[in-house]
């Protein structure tokens, strides 16, 4: 079974909304702090949102107020509702641990992604 599954983008204009739907398999997903995190070309990849196993929630300042993480460890899935969208948060969007310079230095595990497209 694939570990990471992203799903739920798409071609969105500005100021409409979309939620992607993160499924997991594995103990350590469900325990441990999950979070989206996006990369535009050309661009580093950067953490959109986190949410411990007890629902404790962080944002930057880029998504805070817009986005809202949730999720249901009994379902396996972490979904993110992004609201009031920009073209700024184009960008291919994956879910993972956290956080990201845990991942980037044990070589971890990423999925394929799911593309949000955000233009009129």
């Amino acid at each position: 079974q694939v570990p990471l599954v992203e799903s739920g983008g798409g071609l969105v204009q500005p100021g409409g909304s979309l939620r992607l739907t993160c499924t997991f398999s594995g103990r350590i997903f469900s325990s441990s702090t999950m979070a989206w995190y996006r990369q535009a070309p050309g661009s580093q990849r950067e953490l959109v949102a986190s949410i411990s196993r007890n629902g404790i929630t962080t944002y930057p300042d880029s998504t805070k107020g817009r986005f809202t993480i949730s999720r249901d460890n009994g379902e396996n899935t972490v979904l993110l509702q992004m609201n009031n969208l920009r073209p700024a948060d184009t960008a291919l969007y994956y879910c993972n641990l956290y956080p990201l310079r845990l991942l980037l230095t044990t070589g971890a595990y990423w999925g394929q992604g799911t593309q949000v497209t955000v233009s009129s």
